[in-house]
């Protein structure tokens, strides 16, 4: 077995002390740190992230997975820098105001990152306003709101707004999610995207932005 693949077997297993020996033992190989990231360590999480897709592998699996991808990509970090690579596109997330859930969001940004993506956490109780200014100070191409009470979904509907008031409309998709959303209340409130799981919304995420 390639050390690649060893690489993307214990991230699934989440044995990130592993991962920690054969990310060095790869560059050592002289294997090209942006194709240990892609081919180790974003193979990997893409296996989990589709495994949880289907109902195969649950959120205790994924949180251990993530961490061990993360383990790897610190490693990799200042070799990433010093090839000059480059994110797939940065995503700025949060849960709207009034709503302070994150197990969700975070798996979020956990199959985000396992697809490549550089993401701005913004944390819980995000307001219009900070979601816009994330944007436009990091250079967000996409802004992905997240909710799980009813009565904080119309927040996404002013994310939308002040996005539209900022003028950058046209350089920002809005994406939506969380357990009351629906695909309609996308649709009402002028949003790019909703999807069901996290894996989904990587997914989304990553076409969207290569859609310019």
């Amino acid at each position: 077995m390639s050390t690649l693949s060893e690489i993307s077997e214990a991230l699934q297993k989440g044995r990130a002390k592993l991962v920690k020996t054969l990310v060095p033992q790869a560059l050592e190989e002289g294997v090209p740190a942006q194709q240990i990231l892609e081919e180790g360590l974003l193979a990997g999480m893409s296996i989990i992230g589709e495994k949880f897709k289907n109902n195969e592998v649950f959120v205790p699996e994924v949180l251990v997975a993530a961490r061990a991808m993360n383990a790897g990509t610190e490693l990799l970090k200042p070799h990433l820098a010093a090839a000059g690579a480059e994110s797939k596109g940065k995503v700025c997330l949060g849960t709207v105001k009034g709503d302070l859930h994150d197990i969700g969001k975070n798996l979020v940004r956990m199959m985000f990152e396992g697809k490549g993506l550089e993401v701005v956490d913004l944390g819980v109780d995000v307001a219009p306003e900070t979601f816009v200014q994330a944007a436009i100070g990091n250079d967000c191409r996409i802004i992905a709101c997240s909710a799980l009470l009813t009565t904080t979904m119309p927040v996404m509907g002013e994310v939308v707004e002040q996005v539209k008031s900022a003028g950058i409309r046209d350089k920002v998709k809005i994406m939506v999610g969380g357990a009351p959303v629906t695909d309609k209340f996308a649709q009402t409130i002028g949003a790019d995207a909703y999807t069901a799981d996290a894996a989904t919304a990587a997914e989304k995420a990553v076409e969207l932005l290569s859609c310019g």
